[in-house]
């Protein structure tokens, strides 16, 4: 046989075992045979590097070292999801679905919530090219070289597939292999990983591809997007993605109504823990794909899909003591000192107990034996007291401000308390700058919160200006900062004058204006004078945009140092207006239009059809009222939105018509 003939040979037989073992978990071969057609395989290659491939199954063992994680925009954001804690939030949930879709039936596919990594794996032509982290759903993190080391992700697919997707899911690590790692850490005396979850996601991000192949880590997929797929259903896509060779669990369910769901989820919460790995609830989908697109998603989640979280684990330990910390916008929020406790997974030492009304509720007291939870299962929070303490009285909340002794203030309707020393709180200063270098915000690379502390803590940065005027002679003075990584740093803030406008205004920090409001604003005036220049009357005419954000916006450009910092960053060159991409085929021609997109479309898909009335001055809405100029509409529209546009009188028109409609006008 020919040296390349036997080379190919051989990689098919490999992979094939691959799948067996890992995905499949009926193995045909013994682990030494497997080891000695491996071996043939890479003299094969070493003998003729002319047939290299990236994808041979000889490259799972990783070996490239990865300095700098390259971030990459995802061609469809990770979206979150919102969380349901009750069969009533899923009934409301399920209202709210038939709302907008009509009286039609609605099935659903259940699927387990795995406790991992994110992760989206992009295929062209059957071949792995590129997995990305989950990041902040807009832009994650490149980490290929690590992902082809994980065995139950194929590098080649087998079947009819389409020729280009992303396929999502979790990248996880199973019990035993944890247990097994830990063990191997106690017995060198090292500190044991705190849980699956954290110590998966970190080996993601470890430098050595090498040192992940021998991490125990497991790829468990659930979500195929891509454009013109094979399948009209979530439950028939599974089974695809299965057919390719992906690993998707055997646990989901197609339910015809809501109580087949609540079946599934009474079912798990008493079996999960007999899985191999961690879940903390179950996903439920809107099964059919079409149903998806017209239920559409908010500004965070899909309409179409809902996590329901299993009960929190419970633990009861001792309130040793509370302390205090102070948040960017000077928030004050007191924290329960606990003694140690082993919690879902991690050790807590620490809980929220949110506020002064919260600790008045729950009466709690030092040396009580208090209740604690993590709320949905993330952050560990005091519930109530399960017994009483030595203490005779109930905790008097703080007056002035742990960090710079000033009198904190209540303001009327609020529930915590704040230091209103904004300029001289040190805590206040440092969050700030966190904030305004952060991933969703300026996104400086090599400029981390310990980095900033250090940095006010010697003088260099009062104010987030401060950061444009840094050099490399003072940056590489501070404690374990070298030549190098003090150019990079210098180098990452330069580059964030990049940053477009709408997350500069985010990177500001003004109270309530979030990534989402922030984009709004951006949108609608375009620049920070027109924004600055805006009474609160204009501001609440912007979609969206309430009286307490109007106010805050206000007070926030009408502070002389506000104004100080401003002129200074526009100074250095921070993007502080939108920059228009250019489209030679734009138009005015939609001004003043508003329309409404509903069904699936042959001649756009309806993210281009969006795009296009956008590109041509109209305004998309996302629901039918009496402002919608037109609805345009595919097949299976949905029958709500049919109804509403007639009860109306909403033209409604088709896509040739819509392109009749623009190019008379």
């Amino acid at each position: 046989m020919e040296p390349a003939q036997r080379i190919f040979q051989l990689r098919e037989t490999l992979d094939q075992h691959n799948y067996n073992y890992y995905v499949l978990d009926q193995p045909t071969i013994s682990d030494y045979e497997f080891d000695q057609l491996l071996k043939e395989l890479q003299a094969l290659e070493n003998q003729y590097p002319e047939f290299f491939d990236s994808n041979s199954p000889t490259q799972r063992v990783g070996g490239m070292v990865t300095k700098n994680f390259e971030t990459i925009v995802h061609e469809s954001r990770m979206y979150s999801l919102d969380n349901s804690y009750s069969r009533e939030d899923l009934i409301d949930w399920e209202n709210r679905i038939q709302k907008l879709l009509g009286a039609i039936p609605v099935h659903y596919t259940c699927e387990l919530k795995y406790d991992g990594a994110s992760i989206s794996i992009t295929y062209e032509n059957g071949t792995l090219v590129r997995a990305v982290t989950r990041g902040d759903g807009f832009q994650g993190d490149e980490v290929t070289a690590n992902i082809k080391t994980i065995k139950s992700v194929p590098l080649k697919l087998k079947g009819n597939f389409p020729p280009k997707f992303d396929i999502r899911g979790e990248i996880i690590l199973p019990l035993d292999g944890f247990e097994k790692m830990n063990q191997e850490l106690l017995e060198k005396g090292e500190t044991p990983y705190s849980n699956p979850r954290n110590t998966a996601s970190g080996s993601l991000k470890l430098q050595d591809s090498s040192e992940v192949a021998r991490r125990p880590l497991d790829c468990l997929l659930y979500n195929i997007v891509g454009n013109n797929l094979p399948f009209q259903t979530q439950f028939d896509g599974l089974q695809a993605a299965r057919q390719w060779g992906f690993k998707v669990p055997n646990q989901s369910k197609l339910a015809q109504n809501l109580q087949e769901v609540f079946e599934f989820i009474d079912y798990w919460d008493v079996h999960r823990h007999e899985l191999p790995y961690e879940t903390d609830g179950v996903v439920i989908k809107v099964n059919d794909l079409h149903q998806q697109e017209e239920l559409g998603f908010t500004a965070k989640a899909p309409r179409w899909a809902i996590a329901y979280k299993f009960k929190a684990e419970q633990v009861t330990t001792t309130l040793n003591s509370i302390t205090y910390q102070v948040g960017r916008t000077g928030a004050i929020t007191p924290v329960a000192n606990l003694e140690p406790v082993q919690l879902a997974g991690t050790i807590v030492k620490r809980a929220s107990l949110h506020n002064a009304d919260q600790i008045e509720k729950l009466d709690v007291r030092l040396g009580d034996h208090v209740f604690v939870e993590k709320g949905g299962e993330i952050i560990p929070k005091i519930i109530g007291v399960a017994q009483r303490g030595p203490a005779l009285h109930p905790v008097a909340y703080i007056t002035h401000c742990p960090e710079c002794q000033t009198e904190l203030i209540r303001k009327e309707g609020e529930a915590q308390h704040y230091c209103p020393n904004y300029y001289g709180c040190p805590p206040q200063i440092i969050g700030r700058i966190e904030h305004y270098i952060s991933r969703k915000a300026m996104d400086i690379e090599g400029l981390g919160g310990e980095t900033v502390a250090l940095l006010y803590t010697h003088g260099l940065v009062q104010d987030y200006a401060d950061l444009y005027e840094l050099t490399v002679d003072q940056v590489i003075q501070l404690d374990r900062m070298a030549q190098k990584s003090s150019e990079n740093l210098v180098n990452g803030i330069e580059k964030s004058k990049e940053i477009p406008f709408e997350r500069v205004l985010f990177a500001l920090g003004i109270r309530y204006v979030g990534e989402t409001v922030a984009k709004k604003l951006a949108r609608h005036y375009k620049s920070i004078e027109a924004l600055q220049n805006a009474s609160v009357l204009d501001l609440m005419l912007v979609d969206e945009i309430g009286e307490r954000i109007a106010h805050s916006v206000i007070e926030f450009f009408d502070n002389a140092n506000n104004q100080r910092i401003l002129q200074r960053l526009k100074e250095y060159g921070v993007q502080f207006e939108v920059v228009e991409q250019f489209n030679p085929n734009a138009t005015q021609k939609l001004v003043g239009k508003t329309f409404v997109v509903s069904g699936v479309f042959e001649k756009f898909n309806r993210d281009e059809l969006k795009q296009s009335i956008e590109d041509n001055g109209g305004k998309v809405g996302s629901s039918i009222s009496a402002k919608t100029d037109f609805v345009i509409a595919g097949a299976n529209m949905g029958p709500a939105k049919l109804e509403k546009a007639k009860q109306l009188g909403v033209p409604i028109i088709s896509e040739d018509e819509y392109l009749t409609l623009l190019h008379e006008n």
